[in-house]
């Protein structure tokens, strides 16, 4: 049996290089943060592949997010001004959300920039090795055990651990859903895209039976595109269903004549009502997805994961411990309502979200979609949907038991 080399102790320890782990290391690099160890998985199975982030985003706010702007723009792969949405009959909505601008962000040069800022920092240490078990210790710390890959075993201490290792199991929830996709990137014979619109819902595809499905079309270069074909429903696709839902979508819709796919992107992420609790005892907290910073109706995590990351870096220089809440309750309760609705079918999906975009201003809407919006905007987006659909759901969830969640452990997908 393996012993534990001697004890590192650190002020905190993260674990998991994804966004949700790189970003908050990346904030505890400012001066007078405290030592920081991150605990990042070796090359191998529990590496996740490169994957994309999008978000969109605007100037920053203040000094200190500008200095961070100002790095973290070296990783934005592409950014559109213009956003569209297809209806099934082909009408297309194009709109600008000025000042907000859509943002793609390829999780290999985040991490080539995040690891270039780490090295600078004297207080960090990064340390390429499997969490095997995070837990609190007796006397109010936290202990971490990993095996690095030469198969030492190591035992990290710090005050405090923010765990952003994906859940095996999700907590019970009374809807489960899941946004599923595989994407291409695509270079085509001749110019095909528009590279100042992104195309964030093409509902010109074949509907599932249960759910909605649509194309996700981000353009890089007149041509070049990442091209994805996206559901929302309960059960992911097979590759080879997905592959044939893609091959149908460039040829049929797109119409792309010749192309070549350079590499290709799958993933899954959780739509769920379900509670993630934030603190797992008085040392150890969960970020990022595990800790509940996927926006259910959306899918979106990268915006909530900067807010989250900002938050504890502020707080733990004050000489406190605080994780707040991705997504403030309100904006909970309503994606509530409409994974519900969609789920249950009272909602046509496709239209839902045309309608949405037809009829509500599009940087409002994007402020929604972030848990921005005041409680008379919300309301006034609320009467452009469904009515009567929507308040039904609303007046049986509380009754809803929340029931355990079989889905097997997923990794991060974009957005």
């Amino acid at each position: 049996m393996n012993r534990p080399a001697p004890d590192t102790t650190s002020d905190v320890v993260v674990v998991g290089g994804g966004a949700a782990g790189l970003s908050l290391a990346l904030r505890l690099t400012a001066p007078g943060s405290p030592t920081v160890t991150l605990v990042e998985a070796p090359d191998g199975p529990l590496r996740p592949p490169e994957r994309t982030w999008c978000y969109w985003d605007q100037a920053a706010r203040g000094p200190h997010d500008a200095e961070y702007t100002a790095d973290f723009e070296e990783a934005v792969t592409a950014s559109w001004s213009r956003l569209r949405v297809h209806g099934r009959d082909g009408d297309a909505i194009t709109v600008d959300p000025a000042p907000l601008r859509y943002r793609m962000v390829r999780s290999a040069d985040f991490e080539r920039l995040a690891h270039a800022r780490l090295d600078r920092t004297p207080g960090v240490r990064v340390l390429r090795a499997t969490a095997d078990t995070v837990r609190n210790s007796a006397d109010g710390t936290a202990e971490v055990r990993c095996t690095t890959p030469d198969g030492d075993t190591r035992l990290l201490r710090a005050r405090h651990v923010f765990d952003s290792r994906p859940r095996r199991v999700l907590p019970p929830a009374r809807t489960r859903l899941a946004q599923h996709f595989r994407g291409w990137f695509v270079r085509t014979d001749g110019s095909r895209f528009d590279p100042r619109v992104a195309d964030l819902m093409d509902f010109r595809v074949p509907q599932p039976p249960h759910g909605l499905a649509f194309g996700y079309v981000l353009p890089l270069a007149p041509d070049r595109a990442l091209v994805e074909y996206t559901e929302f429903s309960r059960t992911p696709l097979t590759t080879d269903a997905y592959e044939t839902a893609l091959a149908q979508y460039t040829h049929d819709v797109l119409k792309l004549g010749a192309f070549t796919v350079e590499a290709a992107e799958q993933g899954v992420i959780p739509m769920t009502d379900a509670r993630f609790a934030r603190r797992v005892g008085p040392a150890v907290h969960r970020i990022g997805t595990a800790g509940g910073a996927t926006r259910p109706a959306t899918g979106y995590t990268f915006a909530a994961v900067q807010r989250q990351s900002r938050a504890i870096a502020e707080a733990l220089h004050r000489g406190r411990v605080l994780v707040p809440p991705a997504h403030g309750r309100r904006a909970l309760a309503m994606d509530a309502v409409l994974l519900r609705a969609l789920d249950t079918g009272r909602i046509d999906g496709p239209d839902f979200f045309t309608g949405l975009f037809r009829r509500v201003p599009p940087h409002r809407l994007l402020r929604f979609l972030d848990g921005e919006t005041a409680p008379w905007e919300d309301w006034g987006i609320g009467l452009r949907t469904p009515v009567g659909p929507m308040l039904r759901t609303a007046l049986e969830l509380p009754f809803l038991p929340r029931r355990p969640h079989g889905t097997p452990r997923t990794g991060e997908g974009h957005r």
